[in-house]
Order: C-alpha cells, then structure tokens, then sequence
C-alpha cells in the first residue's frame, strides 16, 4: 500500500485540531512526549491564532489548557531563527503573567510548557529531541534543591522544576525515520506527513483519520489547498532572496577586492616615488591617495 497523505500538523492545529471532537489527537501526542495521560479541557485564545502561517504576531500555533490546569503551548518553525530561544522564553513568561489574576498569590500561577515542531536546526547538538527545565543545584556539593515536605505537600509537586515553565525542542529534520517507539512514531509523522499501518502511538489512529485530506470537507479541502500554494510561493520567495543576496554578496566582494587592489597598486607605487626623492605632496597629486596612506 503506497503512502496515505495527510494534511500538515501545523495547519490542522489551525483548522481540524481545535474542535473538541478532535482533542484525541492533541492529547495523543502530548501524552507521548510528557509520558502522561493529558486531557485537553478547552483550546485558548491568543494574539497568533490566525488563519494564515505568515500573518502571526509571536508564531505561537495552539494554546490547550490541560485537566490538571497547565497551559501547554505549541509551535510549528519553519524559518530559521537566531534568538528563537529568547523567543520561547518571552512567549512561556507572557502566558504566565496571562493566567494570574491580580492580588493572587504566586503560588497559584499556571504551570506553562513549551512545545516547539522544528524544521530548521536550532543550536549544537546530535539528538533530535531535547528537554529543557530549571533546576538548583549546590555550588559546593553539587546537590539538587528540592521542595520541604509543606511545600510539596501544598503544591502537589516534588521538584522545584515542576513550579516552572518547561520547554521541549523537537527537531524534525534531523530525526532519522527509525522509529524506535511510540514517541518516535509521532516524529516520523512530523517529519513525513504519513502514518504506517503498524504505528501504535496515543493519537495516531485519530490523526490518521482526521487528517486525511481525501476526507475533508470541500471548503476544509481548498483551504488547504490555498494554505499549501502560500507555502511554495513563500519557500519560493525564500530561495529568491538567499541567491539574490548571495549573488549580490559575490559581486560586491569581487568589486571590493578589485577596488582594493587597486588601491595597494597605487599604495606601492607611492613608496616607490617617495623613495626616489618625490615630495608626498606632489606623489599624492599624482596618484590620487592621501599623503599619509604612504
């Protein structure tokens, strides 16, 4: 059986994944990833929910409320980005102060993590999937802080890092199409749009389902269509500009060499001149260079 094709995640979170009869799919794959069994309670407003890729403020694709009240948010990067980091950290500590209510106290802040799909490579690193989270550890002992028995007991936490936002990377790109397990099987579909028959992962069987686009609706199906026609023409509009600049940077350096060579002759010359018992004034007339290049 060839290749079933699927829709993209990232526009289905827009469009298919928002709808509550669709959640299966979401807490498949945060299930997955977390290791525990999520349940999407309502799907959040925020500044980024718009219909097109490109039209989005801070990129930010979904924003889920979970069952045991944690704001889960997930981004799809297409484009490189440098401070994309910094990005995620404004973005987490922005949905934190969001979910605070004045005169609370702080102990009753939502717990935020960051979820990021990536198709470009971000940062040094060999593996594909990469967890990040605050913890304290001793400068003489090297022990890890961890919470009284109060503090655990009032917070329902054990650990310090569960108080804060946590961020996961999954870099899709460098993910070698060997699912090894059922997290990696979500991977595969990130990375390849398909779903084989023997995956197994929480989600998928939905997602297979959902997303199939020989079963969307007629107006979800043209959506689609106009979705993926701005994903070519803006991929196209990507490689124009890198060989325009890169062109641009070719002739600019050849010029500059050209120019600067030029300018090293006549340098030389000057010395040379000079050395003959020519004045720097009248060398300077003559050649065109300051008097005191030489």
């Amino acid at each position: 059986m060839g290749k079933r094709r699927l829709v993209s995640f990232d526009w289905a979170m827009k469009r298919l994944l928002r709808s509550k009869a669709n959640f299966k799919v979401l807490e498949g794959f945060l299930s997955e990833l977390l290791k525990e069994e999520i349940r999407i309670v309502e799907i959040l407003e925020s500044e980024s929910n718009q219909e097109e890729r490109f039209d989005k403020f801070n990129r930010l694709d979904l924003k889920a409320k979970t069952s045991n009240e944690e704001v889960i948010l997930i981004e799809v990067q297409y484009e490189q980005e440098f401070d994309y980091l910094q990005r995620i950290l404004y973005s987490t500590s922005k949905a934190v102060t969001e979910h605070i209510v004045e005169g609370q106290p702080y102990a009753d802040r939502v717990k935020v993590i960051s979820i990021s799909i990536l198709y470009f490579d971000l940062g040094q690193g060999k593996d594909y999937i990469y967890h990040g989270m605050t913890s304290f550890r001793g400068l003489n002992l090297q022990d890890e802080l961890l919470l009284t028995s109060k503090q655990a007991q009032m917070f329902d936490k054990k650990f310090p890092y569960q108080l804060y936002p946590e961020y996961y990377l999954i870099k899709v790109n460098t993910f070698d199409d060997v699912a090894k397990n059922t997290l990696d099987e979500w991977v595969y579909f990130l990375k390849n749009e398909e779903i084989k028959e023997d995956f197994r992962a929480k989600g998928l069987r939905e997602a297979k389902e959902i997303l199939d686009i020989l079963k969307l609706s007629d107006e979800d199906r043209k959506a689609y269509e106009r979705y993926s026609d701005d994903l070519h023409y803006q991929a196209s509009m990507v490689l124009s500009s890198y060989a325009s600049g890169k062109m641009d940077g070719i002739e600019q350096g050849v010029k500059q060499g050209i120019e600067q060579g030029i300018k090293q002759g006549l340098l030389e010359s000057a010395r040379k001149l000079f050395a003959g018992g020519m004045s720097r004034t009248e060398i300077a007339k003559l050649l065109g260079v300051g008097e005191n290049d030489f």
